[in-house]
């Protein structure tokens, strides 16, 4: 009867022995002296749901794929101001910006391209067309935002291309309750500033947002000061979203979301030349303004157990580079979706006391493209229709399946058919969660590759989609009555004609690029108050000719302690981000020649605190880059030293 509800590698091994003999001996230590100093209290264990695993919230104990989650806490207590900042501590997640706070940032995922992440904002693909499909996360601001869901491992079944390496959901604050206006503003090194407004409301059948957020730095020289450049690189952004929903009937609710960002920043250029390409000070802007929008449509039947959601999103980024006051670029990506979706969730109690879900998806993209410059211009576009299935089912409430497969129909390309299939196994008897994934990828050529142009790139429309074939298995364990909770996943990705470029233009690698690791992350809560979150990955990524991929370190590892007192009155956070060495390209002779030099390592500290004087008015500062260490996360580019913030946040009842 139906009832509805609601709802290895031998080389691996020996190449990882000493970190891995390492690693455990000071596992074991630090696990000993945690098992004896913790008091009350047990880490949250993956409580939270997330929606990013199969597109419907799931409780995350019951997802097969490696998922993590960052909330507005985290970012609050850590006052991070750009959010590439926190993706330092997400395992399997590599950064890599240009410079000083606002250039150019992207972020990969076990070891995949900058432009093999998909990432959405409220469920609004962003990645740029006329950027190479990636997103810059540059110029994404913290502020307003709510949570954080990380993806990884190739999703494409569900999101089509794009989402080889996994897909950061980016989700913003939603009114809740009684209607507070927020403001804050601070400042510090660098001639640093921002200030942030907010008001957020709702009740019953309606909630709403709305905020801005200013931020500038006049951030340090890009160019290497040791080279004698000493010419500052600012930032300027402005930031303003709005949420708004309303349900004028129990099971009916409208959804509309809208960001704008406008930002400014100076750069600074290599210059073609004879012999080794350097970065050097000069008078380089870009001017960026980004218009994301969504509305959604959810009707749901049989109390909840069958839903129906229609909605459209857009996302525009339009960019204009300027050299010496004079305008050389402009870029204008554009990308709508429409979808509709429908998920049906039944239970059959006498029959493995199951849990069923289905949902069904219909989705067109649209994608676009204009480019100008004095070498040319372009004005292309592309559209592609998906059909997507997933079953979900969870059996005696210890076992949790699911498959997925989608249909790309594109008109320009070879149809594409990927699929995914996850589990997750519980045995609370001893605290063992087992879990695994395994999926296909797809990553279209962007239009640039295919048939843009520039001084010296040649398009090719003869570029073939690059695939990937993508699994993982992984166990989580908790320890000391659910006060440390540690899990182990080993991933392994497959990548067939990897695109990169070859001379003036691009090409698909012969053979196969292949990428494995370990991640392993650790949550406790020591004492009463101080938590402690820590991971650690090992990438080993090579393309089909057996180089290192570039901007793909082997070691990466964090360690953060937070600490509240005076009943959660005062907070402190300490953070320490490990960088391995990592290797990228270096440009010779006109950028004819290339070849390949290794970065060195680097450890970022950096330290917050705040303290709430009254009932809604807190008081906060930190300390990026403790150390002042020098590094570089791109050859070429210097990073800021070390930096003092201070700042106040007020938050007020209105009604």
């Amino acid at each position: 009867m139906f009832h509805f509800s609601q709802q290895h590698q031998s080389r691996f091994g020996c190449r990882l022995c000493g970190s891995l003999q390492t690693l455990s001996v000071t596992a074991m230590i630090a696990f000993g002296q945690l098992g004896s100093a913790m008091a009350e209290g047990k880490v949250e264990q993956n409580r939270e749901v997330v929606v990013t695993a199969s597109r419907v919230p799931l409780p995350a104990q019951r997802v097969g794929s490696a998922v993590t989650v960052i909330t507005s806490k985290d970012i609050k207590r850590k006052q991070v101001r750009v959010l590439s900042d926190v993706m330092r501590e997400v395992p399997g997640v590599a950064v890599s910006r240009s410079g000083t706070v606002g250039t150019f940032t992207q972020v990969r995922i076990r070891g995949a391209e900058g432009n093999h992440t998909l990432v959405l904002v409220d469920g609004i693909e962003v990645n740029d067309p006329s950027g190479g499909s990636e997103f810059d996360f540059g110029n994404l601001l913290a502020a307003d935002i709510e949570r954080i869901e990380v993806l990884r491992g190739p999703q494409s079944a569900l999101y089509g291309s794009d989402a080889i390496g996994g897909v950061i959901n980016i989700i913003t604050k939603k009114g809740r309750g009684r209607t507070t206006a927020t403001i804050s503003v601070e400042g510090g090194t660098f001639r640093t500033g921002q200030a942030a407004a907010s008001v957020r409301g709702g009740g019953d059948g309606y909630h709403f947002s709305l905020g801005g957020t200013g931020f500038t730095t006049d951030g340090v020289s890009i160019a290497p000061e040791s080279e004698g450049n000493h010419e500052q690189d600012g930032h300027r952004n402005q930031t303003y979203h709005v949420k708004l929903g309303v349900s004028p009937l129990d099971n009916l609710e409208i959804e509309v979301f809208g960001r704008y960002v406008r930002s400014t920043t100076k750069t600074d250029p290599q210059p073609a030349i004879a012999g080794i390409i350097r970065t050097v000070d000069g008078d380089r802007e870009t001017e960026t303004r980004q218009r994301t929008g969504r509305v959604q449509v959810k009707y749901s039947l049989f109390d909840g157990a069958w839903e129906h959601m229609i909605g459209a999103g857009f996302n525009e980024e339009k960019a204009d580079s300027f050299t010496n006051d004079a305008l050389t670029f402009e870029g204008d990506g554009q990308k709508a979706t429409y979808h509709y979706q429908t998920n049906v969730n039944f239970e059959t109690p006498a029959v493995a006391a199951a849990t069923h879900s289905l949902t069904f998806l219909v989705e067109r993209e649209d994608e676009a493209q204009v480019t100008r410059s004095a070498f040319g211009s372009s004005d292309l576009d592309i559209t592609n229709n998906s059909y997507v299935g997933e079953y979900r089912v969870g059996l005696w409430n210890r076992l949790f399946l699911s498959g997925s497969v989608r249909y790309d129909d594109n008109e320009i390309f070879e149809d594409a058919t990927t699929f995914r299939t996850t589990a997750a196994y519980l045995h609370a008897e001893t605290g063992t969660r087992l879990h695994g994934s395994y999926g296909t990828g797809v990553k279209n050529p962007t239009l640039s590759e295919l048939f843009g142009s520039g001084p010296n790139f040649v398009p090719n429309p003869a570029l073939r989609p690059e695939k990937s074939k993508g699994w993982d298995v992984g166990v989580e364990q908790s320890f000391f009555d659910d006060r440390l909770i540690v899990d182990v996943t080993y991933f392994n990705n497959r990548i067939t004609d990897l695109i990169q470029g070859a001379g003036d233009t691009a090409v698909n690698l012969g053979g196969t690029s292949g990428i494995h690791g370990l991640e392993v992350i650790a949550k406790a809560r020591i004492t009463k108050g101080l938590t402690f979150t820590g991971q650690y990955t090992y990438t080993d990524g090579e393309d089909a000719n057996g180089t290192e991929l570039i901007r793909r370190a082997k070691h990466l590892a964090s360690a953060n302690f937070a600490y509240e007192f005076l009943d959660g009155r005062v907070r402190l956070d300490l953070g320490v981000d490990y960088n391995g060495k990592q290797k990228d390209w270096q440009f010779s002779d006109f950028f004819s020649t290339r070849t390949n030099v290794t970065l060195d390592d680097f450890v970022l500290v950096n330290v917050a605190a705040s303290y709430e004087l009254l009932d809604g008015v807190e008081v906060f500062g930190r300390i990026e880059n403790l150390l002042d260490k020098d590094y570089q996360e791109v050859l070429g580019y210097s990073s800021p030293g070390i930096g003092a913030f201070v700042g106040v946040r007020a938050t007020i009842g209105l009604f």
